[in-house]
């Protein structure tokens, strides 16, 4: 074969041309990927590559777009994700956050409702913890939910039911005080859930307050106007809301109006309330659109409210927001509650209240209220707006008693286990009950708080439990406390010869708990709750349309197990 000339040299050439090109390649490669945006760190991260595993794309989406989600919170506490797959413990938080400099963004895209799953307290025997400490809480945002998702045509998440604010919902007939700020009530009978055992049920009546009592209050509206709220549900439901609720005020009341969105705005400085035209102009000139800086408007609203703080006045925030929150330096439950500490301190109580759906955080508004010194509700329709807002406005507004704890000190000889249903949230070392630094929960004005015990007992022993409350005067830094008794001898021997209040708490928590898969409650029944919630109805108007929604559960849960 002939030898074409020169071509050994231009090999020679080329092949040295090569080489320098893919040693610079080496060197300098990755920071030219990441120039043009091709690196496998700029699209995914190495770590997010190898741990998202099935709908990666999705998944790693969905975490770029939230800034609440599956993630751990800094106590540890972990909420559940509303994606169908859950999200690796392993994957980065980093890709959560958004920059401070995104304020002026559109709202990103909603991936759905978000909870705070809680295991069902377990059952536990006396010899080895005959005490049962909790805090007291009036909040009801669980059952609204659960109403909403029936009336819908679904069954509420199992992680969104809350036990006791299914059955602190509704009224019951418990003797008012006497004297005092509360007054327990005790009752016990069979359950009809589980044979031989009984269910024991704790009561706590708050005094009432008529509207010429109640203390002078300022209140401060935080209303989030960002882009998700332009639902019907949501802001135009807020302004009714709103507008219930300064009806119900005193005219010598105050109230100043905050908006967030992609920015804090003040909309409205402290007005007496009987400017009524006044207020309802400024409420009706609210429209939705940007990002959500929720902590942000959070801090300004407690710095209003606290420069009105005192004993003799109410100083309360009352905040209407989906809960979604995505900018600004406070992004976290923890964050936002650091960043007006002080305030709480100094008195300022919170209200939040929840509104439609599709990107709810019910995690986030529940332990903004619980830890704010408040209560949470949720909002599906004007007529509930004007329960919370007028019905029970007193209630909503002024704090009776502040860090309620209750201690239930069951009898071993008597009983030989116990659980309680519900409360897992608000649950109190033992050793804390007398510890008055630690935070408990406020009653209102004319609330009642129930708790039910599911209890085993013994063929021996007349002393079923000592139920003992601790609590403080609002702004008070020392508790008192009360001791009550249950005997053996109280219990009723059967369930028709108890109270309708007892029955229908019954009924209410069987309900809740079944819907919530609790592992108790695995051969509970329905129609059991159905059965007595019937008889336990009394002409009340909120009894009977938890026996509708309860009639429609049904329906709906029947398809469900025919698939298991």
């Amino acid at each position: 074969m002939k030898r074409i000339p020169g071509l050994s040299k231009l090999a020679f050439i080329t092949v040295g041309v090569l080489a320098v090109l893919l040693g610079a390649f080496t060197l300098f490669g990755n920071n030219l990927r990441k120039l043009f945006g091709a690196s496998a760190e700029s699209l995914a991260g190495t770590s997010e590559l190898s741990a998202y595993r099935g709908g990666a794309t999705s998944q790693l989406q969905r975490k770029s777009l939230r800034n609440f989600g599956a993630n751990k919170d800094d106590e540890g506490d972990s909420y559940a994700a509303p994606a169908p797959a859950p999200t690796p413990a392993s994957a980065p938080r980093s890709a959560a956050v958004v920059p401070a400099q995104a304020t002026r963004m559109a709202e990103p895209v909603t991936t759905g409702n978000t909870h705070a799953a809680e295991r069902p307290n377990p059952y536990t025997l006396t010899t080895e913890d005959r005490f049962s400490t909790f805090a007291v809480d009036v909040d009801t945002a669980s059952y609204t939910l659960f109403r909403r998702s029936i009336t819908g045509g679904s069954l509420p998440p199992p992680e969104s039911v809350r036990v006791e604010e299914w059955v602190n919902y509704f009224t019951y007939r418990y003797p008012k005080p006497e004297e005092g700020d509360f007054r327990v009530d005790l009752e016990g009978a069979p359950s009809p859930f589980t044979r031989g055992r009984h269910l024991v049920r704790v009561g706590v009546q708050g005094r009432t307050l008529a509207k010429s009592q109640r203390k002078p209050t300022h209140l401060v509206f935080l209303v989030d106007t960002s882009g998700s709220m332009s639902q019907p549900d949501k802001l135009p439901l807020a302004q009714k809301a709103m507008k219930l609720m300064v009806d119900g005020l005193n005219e010598s009341d105050t109230v100043a109006l905050v908006t967030y969105a992609g920015s804090v705005r003040d909309v409205l400085p402290p007005t007496p309330a009987s400017q009524r035209s006044t207020l309802f102009d400024a409420i009706d000139s609210l429209t939705a659109g940007g990002g959500t800086a929720m902590g942000s408007g959070l801090e300004l609203a407690y710095k209003h409210a606290v420069k009105k703080a005192s004993s003799k006045a109410v100083s309360r925030v009352v905040v209407l927001t989906d809960g979604d929150t995505n900018l600004g330096p406070n992004l976290t439950a923890e964050s936002m509650l650091q960043s007006v500490h002080g305030y709480v301190q100094e008195g300022v109580t919170l209200t939040t209240i929840g509104l439609g759906m599709g990107n709810y955080r019910d995690d986030l508004m529940e332990k903004l209220a619980n830890k704010g010194n408040g209560n949470c509700f949720y909002i599906d329709s004007e007529r509930e707006a004007r329960r919370v807002f007028q019905e029970r406005l007193a209630g909503t507004l002024e704090v009776i008693a502040q860090d309620v704890k209750v201690q239930v000190e069951f009898d071993p000889a008597t009983v030989r286990g116990y659980r309680l249903l519900g409360y897992e949230n608000r649950a109190i070392a033992d050793k804390d009950f007398r510890n008055d630094k630690v935070d408990a929960g406020e009653i209102g004005a004319g609330h009642t708080v129930t708790a039910l015990y599911e209890v085993e007992l013994t063929g021996e022993g007349q002393d079923v439990a000592t139920v003992r409350v601790r609590a403080k005067k609002p702004g008070g830094a020392e508790a008192s406390e009360q001791r009550f008794s249950l005997a053996r001898a109280q219990l009723r021997g059967s369930l028709e010869e108890a109270s309708s209040d007892l029955r229908f708490a019954t009924a209410v928590a069987g309900t809740a708990d079944i819907l919530r898969g609790a592992p108790q409650a695995g051969d509970w029944s329905l129609a059991t709750a159905e059965s007595l919630a019937e008889d336990a109805v009394d002409g009340m108007s909120d009894r009977a349309e938890f026996l509708g929604l309860l009639r429609l559960a049904r329906e709906h849960r029947t398809p469900a197990l025919a698939r298991e």
